[in-house]
């Protein structure tokens, strides 16, 4: 697979910041150009922006996203990435819309934290993750949460399972 560039997105969360490192171990293999994405949207969304717009609060907000953005590549990384093209984007959108729309061109690929799927979380979140999946052109990587890639539940986990299934019976086969 030719990658030019590795979107991934990123909203501070312990889950986004492992996805950071993903792309980032991705984009260094493929020697790629790492370009990490956090998306924000006014507090009340877009439609009390527009009603009451206050150029003071849109300054704060965006400040706020540079921070939370500079903040997970520190956690991420320790600051910029070295050896690799870093080019960090802040936008004014909504999360999926804005990914799927940056990550469109020959060569991308998109890198997602696919966050926690509880019952709850299913009912109140994890809208980005599946927005992408079904609306971007390039491949996309959702990367599970660090306790979920390492439970036995995961897929990871059924890959092992379904592994030692097929060579115990291979071996009751062989006796």
């Amino acid at each position: 697979m030719f990658v030019k560039r590795v979107v991934v997105g990123v909203s501070g969360s312990p889950g986004s910041v492992l996805a950071l490192r993903h792309a980032a171990e991705m984009a260094r293999n493929h020697q790629a150009e790492l370009v990490p994405v956090l998306a924000w949207t006014p507090p009340g969304g877009e439609m009390a922006d527009l009603r009451y717009p206050s150029p003071q609060l849109r300054a704060f907000w965006k400040q706020a996203a540079k921070d939370r953005l500079s903040k997970a590549i520190r956690l991420a990384f320790g600051g910029q990435p070295d050896g690799m093209e870093f080019s960090p984007e802040i936008v004014k959108c909504e999360a999926g819309y804005a990914l799927t729309k940056i990550a469109r061109e020959p060569g991308d690929v998109l890198v997602i934290g696919a966050g926690r799927q509880g019952a709850l979380r299913r009912l109140t979140g994890g809208h980005v993750a599946r927005y992408c999946l079904a609306h971007a052109v390039c491949p996309v990587f959702a990367v599970p949460p660090a306790e979920v890639a390492a439970s036995a539940h995961g897929v990871r986990g059924w890959m092992d399972r379904r592994r030692m299934q097929t060579e115990d019976a291979e071996l009751r086969t062989a006796a």
